[in-house]
């Protein structure tokens, strides 16, 4: 009788092992019980706080001096510009003829030139030499305002230098209408009509065929304290950005609805700081009004024009970014130098699996690490910012929701680059160099590029699109208003891509690393 051969015995399969969550736990029992990677994720955390208060108590050009008794008062620095009714900083210095509208009422006017200056350099007399020039957003036009002060509401119809008709109110609404410039032979008409705290602008290529441009409602136009009354009128504006402009408008077929008195010339602001650069002037032909306003502007107060923003408490984020990066890095590389890459792969051999457990655990620390650092960032600088003297735009709780989460997100995402990176080339010091090379010097570079120190249309604009840093992007407090004039910069707080979308660049590099990586993965010896 034949005995038959007995099977060798195998253990049975441990499926538990086999679990991607066994993966993830195993994966941060690696990270946790390395005290030097946990000291690094804290020094993260510290360096973007510590930089917060650093940064934010910096003042940017507004000297504070001591008095006789040891108090600080800000001697040499400007008047706080105005706040508009959402309570930014604005720009309101214009030249305004203007009448009291007590009711309902409707202005309609005819433009047919709009011309400008420019400061083109000094003249024999010391004094500036004018030449011929228009801004784009030099503007002429109608206004209702609802009185003289600066940052009041308004709603405002008017012709631009090269923007066509806009409809504006409350300084960061802009609204289009016809295209193309004014001309003699070919005109615009431009109206308002007032409902109670309710505006309408219309404009009209012939003055017979309107077309509403849009209906807003300002409430302060009904306050009791000036019953009702308002001011409404003719205006131009010439924005200027460093060289002092004059903008003049030629106003004819001006149509009044209520009684009509007296033109009053104002130059909204003075002609002091946060005023206009030079007094206007007006002069009346028959039923031709011709109106010269200098250098000033009715827009929100932004970009280069002396205005911060609570995203420079977040400066520190780059010098955070160096600590996390080394440890993302060295989290792969200190596996493959001591050999300890094949004993984890020989316990995962799906190596897509280990690979994802890894970017997990590193994206969960870089993210809550982010998040937390940016949420105490935020709360020791916005307190300290006020101390520069320089005006703080105002932001919404969601914004500041964003800038958190986005932080955190920007972090993880760096950090899942530099780990995939380590995987590419297998060694600490080439890998943390490749990431910071691909995430610090397109920064470098675009504060570094073009005139206004990049983000401003210039030669820096694609590293921002294309690069990793785009993610800064979900920092940006500071809106950029397509009506202004003013210089946006990196170094400002601008962005080009909006906040999600800079996201989204970091992302998709990111995943291209790790595909990569994985690849690799499979494809080469351990």
């Amino acid at each position: 009788m034949t005995t038959p051969t007995a099977a060798p015995h195998r253990p049975p399969l441990n499926r538990e092992r086999e679990r991607f969550w066994y993966l993830i736990h195993g994966e941060w029992t690696k990270f946790r019980t390395v005290r030097g990677w946990v000291i690094a994720v804290l020094v993260t955390i510290l360096a973007i706080t510590a930089f917060a208060f650093l940064f934010s108590d910096i003042s940017a050009g507004c000297a504070v001096s001591s008095g006789a008794g040891g108090t600080a008062s800000p001697a040499s620095c400007p008047p706080p510009p105005p706040t508009g009714p959402g309570g930014e900083p604005v720009q309101d210095a214009f030249y305004f003829l203007h009448q009291p509208l007590t009711s309902n009422g409707t202005i309609t006017v005819q433009l047919t030139s709009l011309t400008g200056q420019v400061a083109i350099g000094p003249g024999s007399n010391g004094q500036s030499q004018m030449g011929s020039g228009l801004q784009p957003w030099s503007k002429a036009g109608i206004i209702i305002k609802e009185n003289m002060s600066q940052g009041s509401a308004y709603a405002a119809m008017m012709v631009t230098g090269s923007n066509g008709v806009r409809m504006q109110w409350d300084y960061v609404n802009d609204r289009p209408g016809l295209p193309g410039s004014v001309s003699a032979s070919a005109p615009r008409w431009l109206r308002l009509v007032r409902d109670g705290d309710t505006i309408t602008g219309y404009d009209s290529a012939d003055g017979t065929q309107w077309t509403p441009v849009d209906t807003v409602t300002l409430p302060g136009l009904t306050d009791p304290k000036q019953a009702g009354t308002v001011q409404a009128g003719l205006f131009t504006a010439a924005p200027s950005t460093g060289n002092a402009t004059t903008t003049t408008g030629v106003f004819q077929h001006i149509g009044l609805s209520w009684p009509a008195t007296r033109w009053t010339a104002t130059n909204v602001g003075g002609t002091s700081q946060n005023g206009v650069g030079q007094p206007g002037t007006f002069s009346q032909s028959g039923g031709v009004l011709t109106v010269t306003g200098g250098s000033g502007d009715i827009a929100p107060l932004v970009g280069g024009a002396g205005v911060i923003s609570i995203q420079r408490a977040l400066l520190g984020t780059f010098f955070g970014l160096i600590p996390l990066i080394v440890v993302a890095a060295m989290f792969v590389t200190g596996e493959y130098r001591r050999g300890l890459i094949r004993v984890s792969l020989t316990a995962a051999p799906r190596r897509g699996r280990l690979l994802a457990a890894k970017a997990v655990v590193i994206a969960a620390v870089g993210f809550v690490a982010g998040a937390v650092a940016a949420a105490l960032a935020l709360a020791v600088g916005t307190p300290v910012l006020p101390r520069t003297g320089i005006p703080v735009w105002p932001v919404s709780l969601l914004t500041e929701a964003r800038m958190v989460v986005g932080t955190g997100a920007l972090l993880a995402l760096a950090g899942v680059l530099a780990m995939a990176i380590a995987i590419i080339v297998r060694r600490s010091a080439p890998a943390i160099t490749t990431a910071i090379v691909v995430i610090f010097i397109p920064y470098l570079l675009t504060v570094g590029v073009g005139p206004q120190g990049g983000g401003n249309g210039g030669g820096g604009d694609w590293l921002l699109q294309a690069t990793p840093v785009a993610a800064m992007a979900v920092q940006q407090a500071l809106p950029k208003y397509y009506q202004v004039a003013a210089p946006y910069a990196v170094v400002g707080g601008y962005y080009p891509l909006a906040p999600w979308a800079g996201l989204a660049v970091e992302c998709a590099w990111a995943a291209a690393a790790l595909a990569l990586a994985f690849f690799l993965l499979r494809r080469r010896d351990v």
